[in-house]
């Protein structure tokens, strides 16, 4: 599996080996050892499957509080999209800067999402199927979200805010400024 850096400290590109032939593939994209090996040292709990029928779903930007905190490694196993990591911890250096790198089925690519960031996803094509581990189980009274569009942060998504459809809860998701997030 090769480790790519993305720019912030702890958000890293996962590309798993991918084995081809005549029948179809094989790939181990976890193997906690092998992750271990490069410093990568976490136990996850819980694995999520999402499927966001039309393109321009925005999922996020999300994240839960200490104690319940989450990592986060993130893939695409139908489709594609914008994924995108945001540190909201008020003491780093790199708070409130944000990285995002496409995701997709034919890239065969992973982000792991480090607790301390939000994280959040638009849907580059229709039927895309998101599927990700996480270290904590969800927690309503932990569960927090800030908004997707916030001037301070400056995701530059590629797809239009027009175009995007976006749920309830993220739609009046409060800015970075007023916000529960980690010290």
């Amino acid at each position: 599996m090769e480790v790519r850096q993305t720019g912030l400290d702890g958000v890293l590109e996962l590309v798993p080996r991918k084995f081809a032939d005549s029948r179809g593939f094989f790939s181990e994209t976890y193997n906690a050892a092998v992750l271990r090996d490069a410093g990568i040292d976490l136990v996850f709990v819980q694995d999520n499957h999402s499927l966001s029928v039309p393109r321009g779903v925005l999922r996020g930007l999300h994240y839960q509080l200490p104690p319940r905190a989450q990592d986060k490694l993130v893939r695409v196993v139908k489709g594609a999209i914008f994924d995108v990591a945001v540190d909201i911890r008020r003491s780093s250096p790199t708070f409130g800067k944000w990285v995002g790198i496409e995701l997709s089925a034919e890239k065969w690519n992973q982000l792991l999402v480090p607790k301390g960031f939000a994280h959040g996803f638009v849907t580059l094509v229709d039927n895309t199927e998101v599927v990700y581990k996480v270290t904590d189980a969800y927690s309503r009274e932990h569960d927090r979200a800030i908004r997707f569009d916030d001037p301070r942060i400056a995701v530059t998504w590629p797809v239009t805010p027009e175009a995007m459809i976006l749920s309830d809860k993220d739609r009046a998701a409060p800015l970075l400024e007023a916000a529960d997030i980690f010290d």
